[in-house]
Parts: C-alpha cells; sequence; structure tokens
C-alpha cells in the first residue's frame, strides 16, 4: 500500500493562503489560530518531504504509525480543501444572485479568501458563535495542525528526500512533449514472429465441408503476463502479409470472456462503429453475414479459462459458429497466459491446435530492450557512457527475462543519465525480490508526485479498459491533479507522454480501432491496483468486494453495478470520484443513483454508464463539488435543470449510441451560470442556444 503525496503540496498552500489572507484582516478569529497557521506554515515543508520519503521503496511499510498518521494528514487536508471549495461554491452563488456576470481573473483560493473576509466583516466578531460554515473552517484548521504536528516523529526520513524531490521536479519540468520514443519493441522475438509468419502462409489441407471449423486453423501465444505475447502479434497484425486477409480483426478479451461483447468488438472492427444494442443471436447472424465466404484474420488477446470446463465450452462454440461460415485458411490467433485454453478450443473445433511459447528474453536482448527505453531520445543512443552500460548490464540478470520488466525500467532510467539514480535504482530491493510484480513496483515509485497522482488515478479503470487521451486529460484537471499556474492543458499533455514513453500507458495500435484510445498493460494494472489500492479500487457487483474495500478510497468505478450494492457507497465518506457500470435494466437504476446524489456530496467527478437509464432526477444537483460529468449509452430526453446550480462544473459529457432518439426543446438547461466551465460535448440533434455569461 502506498499513498501519492500530491496532496501536502499545492492543496496545503491554498488551505494556508485562504486562511492566511483572512487572518491578515484581523476578523474574529479565536485566540490562537494565528499561531496555529504559523505552526502548520513552518511545518508545511517538512510534511512535504516526509510524504515523500514514505513513498519510496518500502520505507512506508518499515516506519510504525507512518501509514496511519499519513492517511489523517490526507483526511485532514481534503476536508479542510471541501470546506474551502463550499466556500467558494457560496461565492458563486452570491455573484450571480447579484447578477455580477465579469468573470475575475484571480485564482479559486484567492478569492475563497475575500470571500471569507467579505462575510466575517457583515456578520461582526461574534461570526464564530452564529455562522456554521466559519466554524467549520476554524475546526478543519485544528484538526490539520494537530495531525501536522506529528510530523515531528517522522523527520529521520527527510536526510535526502527533499534532494531526490528537488531533482524529481527538474526531470518533469524538462520532459519534453517532442522527445522520442523507443523505435522497436520486438526485441529478442525475431524467431517466434517468424513461426506465426510461416503459420499465417501455410495453406490448410481440410477442405470446406470435412468438419463444422474445416476452414478455420488456430494458433495460440503461451506465456506469463508480461513477456510480450501481445507486442508479438501487433507487429504480425501490421505485417503486409496479412493483406491477403479479406477481413482483419482485433479483439481484446480478458478474464471476463462475454461472448455478446466479443462479437460486438468484432462487428465494431469490421464496420468502424459500435453496433447498436441487440441479442446475442442477432450480434452472431450480422457476424456470419460479415465473414461469409471470406478469408479472415482474427486475433483473440488475452484469454482465460474459466473454473467451469463444460461453461467455457458452451462459450467457444457460441464465439466460433458464426466464424465456421469464413472461407478456407481463415486464421485466428489467440494470446493466453495458460496452456489449458488451447486445450480447452482443441475440443471445441476437434482439430489441433498449433502452439506458441513465449519464454524469457535471453540477457543480451533484454538488455537491448532496457537500453532503448533507458537511451530514448539520447543524441549518440548507440554510444551511451561506459559507466551506465555496466548498470544496466548489472541490472537485467534481475529482470527475469521480462520484456515488460525491461521497458518499465528502462522507462525508470531515462531523462536521468546520472550515475548515483541508476544505482539506486540497481540497488533498490524490490529487484532483489525476483518476482514480477515487485520489478514493475519500482515503476511508478520512481514517479514524480504528481505523475504518480496522475497515475494512480488510472488504476480506478477496470483491467483492459480502454481510454481516451483528451477525456482522461480532463479528468485530471477536474480533480485538481494539474495545478492552474499555467496552461493546464499542455502540463496535462506532458504528464501523459511521459506515462506513455516509461511503458506505463500503451497506445492502441489495431487498424480496426478508428478512436485515439490508450490503455495500461494487464499486469502493471494488476500490480498497481494493489499498490494503489486504498486510493483506487475498481470492483464488480458483489458484497464481498464490497468488504474488501478501505474507507480511506478516493476513487471507485464499479462493474455491472447494481442498487443493492450502490446502496454500500455512502460509506466511503472522502470519494471524490465515482464510476458506475450497469448492464441491466430490471433494476431501479434512477433510485440507486439519487441515494448516491444525497450520499456521496463530495464528488467531483461523475461517470455514469447506463444503457436504459432515461431520466437524471434534481437530486444531482447535490454535488456542489462536481467538476466532471459524463453520462453514457443512455436514452436521455433532457438533462436535470438543477445542472445549473452546480457552479464548479466544467465538463458536460452527454454520450448516446442511439441515432434517432428524440430530445426535448430544452435538453440542455440554462448553463449561463456556469461561468467555470470549459467543455461541453452534447449529440449534434442537440440545439443549444446558451446566452454568453
Amino acid at each position: 500500500m502506498e499513498v501519492a503525496g500530491w496532496f501536502v503540496g499545492p492543496i496545503m498552500n491554498k488551505i494556508i493562503k485562504a486562511c492566511s489572507d483572512y487572518l491578515v484582516e484581523q476578523v474574529g478569529w479565536r485566540t490562537g489560530m494565528k499561531k496555529k497557521l504559523e505552526r502548520l506554515r513552518e511545518n508545511h515543508p517538512k510534511i512535504q518531504a516526509v510524504v515523500f520519503a514514505a513513498n519510496q521503496a518500502k520505507i512506508i511499510d518499515q516506519t510504525p504509525g507512518l501509514k496511519e498518521w499519513i492517511w489523517q494528514l490526507r483526511d485532514a487536508v481534503d476536508e479542510a480543501n471541501d470546506v474551502l471549495d463550499e466556500f467558494e461554491y457560496m461565492k458563486l452563488k452570491e455573484q450571480l444572485s447579484k447578477n455580477i456576470g465579469e468573470t475575475k481573473e484571480s485564482t479559486a483560493f484567492s478569492e475563497s479568501s475575500r470571500f471569507l473576509i467579505e462575510r466575517a466583516r457583515k456578520i461582526g466578531k461574534s461570526v464564530f458563535n452564529v455562522d456554521p460554515n466559519l466554524k467549520r473552517l476554524e475546526a478543519v484548521v485544528k484538526k490539520l495542525g494537530k495531525v501536522s504536528a506529528d510530523v515531528s516523529t517522522f523527520l529521520h526520513l527527510i536526510d535526502s528526500a527533499k534532494l531526490e524531490q528537488q531533482e524529481q521536479q527538474r526531470q518533469l519540468s524538462e520532459e519534453r512533449e517532442t522527445g522520442s520514443f523507443p523505435t522497436n519493441d520486438l526485441i529478442g522475438r525475431g524467431k517466434e514472429k517468424e513461426r506465426v509468419m510461416e503459420w499465417l502462409r501455410k495453406s490448410s489441407n481440410e477442405h470446406r465441408g470435412t468438419t463444422l471449423y474445416g476452414n478455420i486453423s488456430l494458433l495460440c501465444i503461451v506465456g506469463h503476463g508480461g513477456m510480450g505475447k501481445t507486442t508479438l502479434l501487433q507487429h504480425v497484425y501490421k505485417d503486409e502479409i496479412t493483406k491477403e486477409f479479406d477481413l482483419k480483426m482485433w479483439v481484446s478479451v480478458s478474464n471476463n470472456f462475454d461472448v455478446k461483447k466479443v462479437i460486438a468488438d468484432m462487428l465494431e472492427c469490421l464496420n468502424k462503429k459500435r453496433p447498436r444494442l441487440e441479442t446475442l443471436v442477432a450480434f452472431q447472424g450480422r457476424l456470419e453475414e460479415e465473414v461469409m465466404s471470406k478469408k479472415f484474420l482474427l486475433v483473440l488477446d488475452d484469454i482465460w479459462e474459466e473454473d467451469e470446463e463444460n461453461r467455457d465450452i458452451i462459450k467457444w462454440e457460441k464465439l466460433l459458429s458464426p466464424l465456421a461460415h469464413g472461407n478456407i485458411d481463415s486464421k485466428i490467433l489467440v494470446t493466453t497466459r495458460m496452456d489449458s485454453v488451447a486445450m480447452l478450443i482443441e475440443k471445441v473445433i476437434t482439430k489441433k491446435v498449433e502452439i506458441v511459447r513465449l519464454e524469457g528474453l535471453e540477457e543480451d536482448k533484454c538488455l537491448l530492450l532496457l537500453k532503448s527505453y533507458a537511451f530514448a531520445g539520447l543524441e549518440n543512443r548507440q554510444n551511451p557512457p561506459e559507466n551506465l552500460r555496466d548498470i544496466a548490464g548489472e541490472m537485467v540478470k534481475k529482470l527475469l527475462g521480462f520484456p515488460l520488466a525491461a521497458k518499465v525500467i528502462g522507462g525508470v532510467l531515462s531523462k536521468n543519465l546520472d550515475e548515483s539514480h541508476w544505482r539506486k535504482v540497481l540497488e533498490n530491493n524490490l529487484l532483489d525480490d525476483k518476482y514480477i510484480h515487485s520489478i514493475l513496483r519500482l515503476s511508478y515509485i520512481f514517479l514524480p508526485n504528481p505523475l504518480q497522482n496522475c497515475f494512480a488515478f488510472c488504476c480506478k479503470f477496470p483491467q483492459y479498459h480502454l481510454f481516451n487521451r483528451d477525456d482522461l486529460l480532463q479528468m485530471w484537471i477536474s480533480l485538481g491533479f494539474i495545478q492552474p499556474s499555467q496552461g493546464i492543458e499542455d502540463i496535462g499533455e506532458r504528464y501523459f507522454d511521459v506515462l506513455l514513453k516509461k511503458a506505463l500507458f500503451d497506445k492502441v495500435k489495431y487498424d480496426c480501432i478508428v478512436r485515439d484510445d490508450y490503455k495500461m498493460h494487464d499486469l502493471i494494472h494488476e500490480s498497481a491496483s494493489k499498490f494503489f489500492a486504498q486510493e483506487c479500487v475498481d470492483v464488480l457487483d458483489d458484497e464481498k468486494s464490497f468488504l474488501k474495500i478501505s474507507e480511506t478510497i478516493r476513487h471507485l468505478s464499479v462493474l455491472n453495478a447494481k442498487p443493492y450494492i450502490l446502496s454500500k457507497i455512502e460509506k466511503f465518506k472522502h470519494l471524490h470520484s465515482l464510476f458506475l457500470f450497469y448492464k441491466v435494466s430490471d433494476e431501479d437504476i434512477c433510485s440507486a443513483l439519487t441515494k448516491i446524489f444525497e450520499a456521496s456530496t463530495n464528488l467531483w467527478l461523475l461517470y455514469v454508464f447506463a444503457p436504459y437509464l432515461k431520466v437524471i432526477l434534481e437530486e444531482i444537483g447535490n454535488l456542489k463539488h462536481l467538476r466532471y460529468l459524463k453520462i453514457v449509452g443512455c436514452s436521455l430526453t433532457m438533462l436535470p435543470r438543477s445542472l445549473s446550480n452546480l457552479y464548479h462544473l466544467q465538463y458536460i459529457i452527454y454520450d448516446s449510441p442511439w441515432e434517432n432518439q428524440p430530445y426535448g426543446d430544452d435538453f440542455l438547461p440554462d448553463i449561463k451560470n456556469l461561468t467555470n466551465l470549459r467543455h461541453i460535448n452534447l449529440p449534434e440533434k442537440v440545439r443549444i442556444e446558451v446566452s454568453p455569461p
């Protein structure tokens, strides 16, 4: 378990600045508050250094009381930030009630400070006896001061943390958006690629009608996670030889083998758009028509086997039966971690399945791959400093031959060619664990705090989830991960590119995907999700999953969400972002959402995917902190009027798949009050008439 230390920097600065501005005016604070703020300001750099040190290696696990103290600090900071955010909300509301339409240029926390001062002047010196909101502010500052005072217990951790933190910030500021990416990530897999290519060229000896699946040949790439199975097939898929196929499809399956979804993904590959919601039988019929008498190439990436073999056999029969109508020499390529998957498919198609097994890379190949990432962007990358080459040679001996490990450790080393940094990575005890998850853990331990927080947030996406670059940047901005000191979109793009270059994100490169999509490698997701489990969680719709969730979580994603599960969300008092994915139509979704709107009032981000949702009730207006609202797959006729009262809203996105859906004349509420709105995305048919703010 770790926590990202971003919150002790900009957010604590914001709190101290707002309260200090208030103190300057000497209005109504009780005796001792000035001293509390002064102590808080003095402790602030120490707190930053301790939290930074705690995120390094295994310090947090080896220091009694540190983990608990950091979460107490985090809770106090978040509570104070929410109070200031409510003051900002009241300020916006008061401005609008006076018909003040002009936008102030000063930052949000300065505006909050002035609002506090003005409010206190109106109420007078007995302010804390009559105004519950200002009493809340005093209470949270006291709480924050009390927790911060305990920082002295952990000052022994910060001997070198300050210098390391300064170095990370320097690297982050120097990171260039135009920096180059490694040009070849298939190092050491030439023989395996040629074997697959030879299989693709090979003609089947069977003839149509011999067996049901006589026209199809199937090959499995088998290997542990992180061995490069997907990367190998990406290179095969883009090769010129695949142009001989009439149709090409690539589908990421994952451990949730949903036949209907897999066929829908195939149809999307073929038609370049998502099919409308239909029955499985209808999807099978459409796929059969598409492949009829055509030679196709299908990649099924990352197949898992379920506990019940008979259930898996039925799924494979439903999936493969439409494909049986393809032309002779149609090919299916499968990647899996399990030998048993190949044997299972053999039972279904009653013919032998070819297997290519990926083992660990030889050390010399692993070294080449590591250096291609570590020295990417270096002018003379073929001749890097000799001392670093020697350290890299020692390092690959600890990477167990995993290509993914070579990439991410190369990413950790890149942009910092200082020998002391390389030795620090080499000598880190996580490399000695001989466990792939420990090795991968280094990739985010060494991230600068702002980047670590942005990356940690992505762990709440479901595994194998595709995310859009622009969408993710908007989420980061709305949650305050990127501070508005300069162009936040530019900073966000730079952060994203750094994570991409460090192999923590992968670009989805399949030609059947027309969107600008990215994903996190499944093994990195597994590792990071455990690492950040007290911060970000994605869960399925069962009570056991919810019982395991820490109440400290800030970001939650619920798959196949059902109302009886959603009723349990209210216990997470510090939740800042919530992602809900519905797949059922026979549940009272609307009522469950309303309960969330009433209980989870600290939400800054809300994402809802619900194909059967018809209306969102006005109770959404309780979410005063909300910055980002995205509603996907629904058939709404109008958005709730109360959105016009959510003055912090920056992003409103409504994406409906229903092309002929009717919309009301007043689908969108009056948004001229939303002076913080940065982006709005609605279906083309919705007519928007908005008076300028």
